[in-house]
């Protein structure tokens, strides 16, 4: 006959039990089945016949039920039960398969499902986030690739140095007609050839400009452009004496009516520069007239 008291005296007080870890302050329970994970008579799976918990698998949540009439049949000792996805739903699901079960069992189950349904929303969040991920360095592996790049570099090398030198001979005419060259790599050599050329003569021809931009030269004017210029100044210079002349006369015009007024408010106007007029008058002599 199954006893519960009895199995809990021999595992949990007295003898091993290779599901207990023994720390200084509490026993922690280490069994897949365990309800709260600690080491004691109520939340022990073994030694209770009656017994309830919550696991995840895969992402969803499941209620395991364990009775006494299955205990002679290890194979049907626990019953799965799949909760919703919903949390409200599951937990009146929980309540109505441990309807006639003991407090304690239905509340830590539902302690449980909280808390499972907490760190499955955690993971969810996390795995949306945009994360870091680490890569390992194959230092072999980067090294064997080093060398063959190494080798194929010195290979494409030496290929490239024979070509040119094929070419060259067979530019010279040193073998003749003794076998059938390929005529596309010939033509091929004379393309680039032909391109090198034309990028040297583009880049001697900017040059060419560059300095010729830069120079400076200073030519001599010619005799006519010298006379139009002198022409210019004297034009010049008369209409500005003949201005000077009518500016005067209009000053002692305006002189001569405003005297005894008072004089006008606005703003004063700009003096232009005195000149003074000589005019000389030939006269005949007196003594002609005197001895007529």
């Amino acid at each position: 006959m199954h006893s519960d008291d009895v199995v809990w005296d021999t595992l949990g007080n007295r003898q091993f039990c290779s599901y207990k870890i023994t720390t200084k302050t509490q026993n922690f329970c280490r069994n897949e089945y365990n309800l709260t994970g600690l080491c004691n008579r109520s939340s022990c799976p073994l030694a209770n016949s009656q017994y309830a918990t919550i696991r995840e698998e895969k992402g969803r949540c499941y209620l395991y039920m364990k009775t006494i009439e299955r205990a002679a049949f290890p194979r049907r000792l626990w019953e799965r039960v799949l909760l919703s996805k919903n949390y409200e739903k599951a937990l009146e699901e929980i309540d109505e398969n441990l309807i006639y079960w003991p407090r304690f069992i239905r509340h830590k189950c539902k302690q449980r499902f909280t808390k499972i349904t907490q760190y499955l929303i955690r993971i969810r969040k996390l795995t949306l986030k945009r994360q870091r991920k680490l890569v390992p360095l194959r230092r072999k592996i980067e090294r064997r690739e080093k060398r063959r790049e190494e080798k194929a570099l010195i290979a494409a090398q030496l290929d490239n140095a024979i070509e040119k030198e094929l070419l060259e001979r067979l530019k010279q005419d040193t073998y003749g007609d003794i076998y059938n060259f390929p005529i596309h790599a010939f033509d091929k050599a004379l393309q680039q050839q032909d391109a090198e050329s034309e990028s040297e003569s583009d880049a001697e021809k900017e040059e060419e400009d560059d300095e010729d931009m830069d120079k400076r030269e200073f030519v001599e004017a010619d005799d006519s452009d010298l006379s139009d210029f002198e022409d210019m100044d004297k034009l010049e210079t008369s209409s500005e004496e003949e201005q000077e002349e009518e500016e005067e006369v209009e000053k002692k015009a305006s002189h001569s009516k405003s005297k005894g007024k008072t004089p006008l408010k606005g703003p004063a106007r700009r003096k232009r520069p005195y000149i003074e007029i000589e005019y000389e008058e030939e006269t005949e002599p007196t003594t002609k007239t005197k001895a007529a």
